[in-house]
């Protein structure tokens, strides 16, 4: 079948029904078409559909000289590199289960994925992610074998587990001719409904959970998507976030396998932003965060300007900001405004987006948790077709999907392709889809809390349909709760509102069963430090500058004004914040107060910061606090710090005042 438009053709997911049969598939069908491309000392290599099968043949060989077997779980950690992504169809090739973990992960939260996912086999990157599978081998007896692709550092280490990936492929080249049939024969006898892969999820609330995936949940739902948005093998997209969690490993390996586009890896985490200009895609997905950040060293940027240029910038994005999505969605606005719209886009937005690199950007995602609309509207202003998805890695990521045409700031759309969405009796929004996932590994109890007898997943949020039909999702269902009173209290929407300003970075609101909303504010050190340099503010640490009388001036100021918007909310007037402080030292994943797709950590945070919440809500203006956190090295510390607490003063609804 042919996508419309181009000249791109979709599989027949009833023949090539797996992943390494799909890689052949895309090997005969667009065999030179650039399918991976990777930045290597600062030059960009690429290689054909042709080339990454050959590759993929090689070291799915070599494992299989290993001793890799039909079953085997295989753990791959590092960044988004080609030879990884290789390792994942040859593992596969071979009826194995790759099991991605997160590059960032400290030795004792990898150790509990190996051993809960019986690991025997870990391919990984570099040094950095050796030295951590060898600190914790000896208390993981399962795994075998160790095999690294980028050799640096590791020539004098002598330990009989290691093995090089450059030699594994040489050795499989050479013994081609006597293991081509065995490969191609492991091959077919892969099926759709097998075990794909296997991804960990964040543990937000407790212990990761292994979510198992089929080929058919991976390929179909990443089929429907690619038809749904008309992705075709002229797309490219960035493969920037971590191989570990299931948005990547949908787009970079379900889409483009079914879309036959091309996958860049950038050459670090730190050249993201240069490689995103440098390459151009046309496709792009980012969490919140990332839009967040790159609209913060936006207003940087722009408050370092000359009066004129900031000037013209706020007054062109005034218009983006009424106009901008309309325009986008076609619809009527008046002439005078589309030729002011096109002047800045001359003038301000084609060479806003020409420096974030998003010039050539035709489909935008974002997901993972919810976005400001005021964010999301920045985007779609300057003519960025940014959408939202909802979804998660039971659903092999989608439930919801905006359609063009249909995208509000404050819904996640409608059910994507061959998904039934329904609303609980408290709430809580189930689906089923041909994503969703098998089961928990070795956890039953867990598999038949989120899976019903009848088919229906559990997502764990609560929303409601809007009249067009289209989802909102309000908060996490737990967290949805009330005050005293009985105001509705829904934290990530309020937190949300907060992280719209470029000031703030994290924001962790409390209220459950309270009189009134309390909040830890983040300050966002880039953003911040820019003020106080700016200002002439000295300061000689994040902590110091975090207790500065200015910088609480700020964020009050922020905090007065999201408390004016949810003065005008029918449903969270009540929510307003009356209180907060800023913490003294960032949230961090490696403390244990955020999961490593930077989500917030709530029970944890609650436990450890306790004394701070019971002083919000005391009559204190004051709190003394000591903190263990974890250096770059992984060493433990702690820091002391006495934060300052002010009140806010919360307005009356103006619901309430116009009803009267």
């Amino acid at each position: 079948m042919t996508a419309p438009g181009n000249t791109s053709v979709w599989p027949d997911l009833s023949v090539n029904d797996t992943g390494p049969k799909l890689l052949l598939w895309n090997a005969e069908v667009r065999g030179d078409r650039p399918a991976m491309r990777e930045k290597y000392l600062g030059i960009w290599q690429t290689w054909s559909w042709r080339e990454v099968s050959d590759e993929v043949r090689d070291i799915a060989i070599g494992l299989m000289q290993l001793g890799v077997k039909r079953g085997d779980r295989v753990a791959i950690i590092g960044d988004n590199r080609p030879r990884l992504y290789w390792s994942v169809y040859g593992v596969q090739a071979l009826g194995g289960v790759p099991v991605p973990i997160y590059q960032d992960a400290v030795a004792e939260e990898m150790q509990y994925v190996l051993e809960n996912a019986e690991v025997k086999f870990v391919i990984a990157e570099n040094q950095e992610q050796v030295d951590k599978v060898a600190e914790i081998k000896d208390r993981c007896p399962l795994v075998e074998g160790v095999v690294y692709v980028d050799p640096r550092g590791l020539r004098d280490y002598q330990l009989p587990y290691l093995h090089n990936y450059d030699d594994l492929v040489s050795n499989a080249n050479s013994s081609l001719g006597e293991n081509l049939e065995t490969y191609k024969k492991e091959v077919a006898a892969g099926k759709g409904p097998d075990t794909s892969i296997m991804l960990y999820t964040s543990g937000t609330t407790g212990r990761p959970k292994g979510v198992v995936l089929s080929y058919e949940n991976i390929l179909i739902s990443s089929l429907n998507a690619v038809k749904f948005e008309g992705l075709h093998e002229n797309d490219e997209i960035l493969a920037y976030l971590p191989m570990a969690w299931v948005g990547d490993h949908i787009f970079s390996y379900g889409e483009a396998l079914c879309s036959g586009f091309c996958v860049a890896c950038p050459e670090s985490a730190d050249t993201v932003l240069n490689d995103v200009f440098e390459i151009g895609p046309t496709f792009f997905f980012a969490p919140p965060r990332i839009f967040e950040n790159l609209l913060t060293s936006v207003m940087i940027r722009i408050e370092d300007a000359g009066a004129i240029k900031r000037k013209m910038f706020h007054y062109f994005m005034d218009i983006a900001k009424t106009w901008g999505s309309k325009i986008l969605d076609g619809e009527p606005v008046p002439t005078n405004i589309r030729l002011l719209y096109a002047l800045g886009n001359i003038c301000i937005y084609g060479p806003l987006k020409n420096t974030l690199g998003l010039s050539r950007v035709r489909l935008g995602y974002t997901a993972g948790e919810a976005i400001g609309p005021e964010i999301f509207n920045f985007y779609r202003g300057i003519g960025l077709n940014l959408k939202q998805l909802y979804g998660m890695t039971e659903a092999s990521v989608f439930v919801t999907i905006q359609p063009d045409g249909e995208v509000k700031p404050d819904t996640v759309g409608k059910p994507a392709e061959g998904v039934d969405i329904k609303i609980d009796d408290n709430g809580e929004v189930l689906f089923k889809s041909p994503g969703i996932f098998q089961e928990y590994y070795k956890n039953p109890e867990a598999t038949a809390e989120a899976k019903t007898a009848d088919g229906w997943c559990h997502t764990g949020d609560a929303g409601f349909f809007d009249a067009d039909g289209h989802l909102k999702i309000i908060d996490r269902a737990k967290d949805v709760s009330k005050l005293n009173d009985g105001s509705m209290f829904a934290p990530k929407y309020i937190e949300n509102k907060m992280k719209f300003f470029s000031d703030i970075f994290e924001v962790v609101t409390f209220g459950a069963e309270r009189d009134y909303v309390t909040a830890f504010v983040n300050i966002d050190l880039e953003a911040v430090g820019n003020w106080a340099e700016r200002n002439a503010v000295g300061y000689a640490s994040y902590q110091e500058l975090a207790g500065l009388p200015q910088v609480y001036d700020i964020i009050e100021g922020h905090i007065r004004q999201v408390n004016e918007d949810l003065a005008d909310d029918e449903n969270l007037s009540g929510s307003q914040i009356k209180r907060f402080l800023v913490l003294h030292k960032q949230l961090d994943a490696d403390d244990g107060e955020l999961t490593r797709t930077q989500k917030v950590r709530r029970s944890h945070i609650a436990e450890k910061y306790a004394p701070l919440i019971d002083a919000l809500y005391s009559n204190r203006d004051q709190c003394s606090i000591e903190t263990e956190v974890t250096f770059e090295d992984g060493r433990k510390g702690s820091i002391s710090a006495d934060l300052t607490i002010r009140d806010v003063s919360v307005g009356a609804s103006n619901i309430a005042e116009a009803a009267e």
